[in-house]
């Protein structure tokens, strides 16, 4: 068995408007900062941060210019 993070939890949830994606997020405390990262969505409209191991989910569809 292995512990998991919070970061690691559950996916943080964006949508279309929210595009594009970076971490760390608004939501996210100032002391848990590091370097900002704009990530790409995979295929499934998931990606993690490499930094902190956030996993982003994209909820419903992208708009088309996205």
């Amino acid at each position: 068995m292995t512990a998991t993070t919070p970061a690691q939890a559950l996916p943080v949830s964006v949508d279309a408007k929210s595009l594009p994606v970076y971490c760390p997020n608004p939501a996210m405390p100032l002391w848990s900062s590091h370097p900002r990262v704009y990530l790409d969505l995979d295929d499934h409209g998931e990606t993690m941060c490499p930094y902190c191991g956030t996993r982003y989910k994209l909820a419903g569809p992208a708009r088309p210019q996205h």
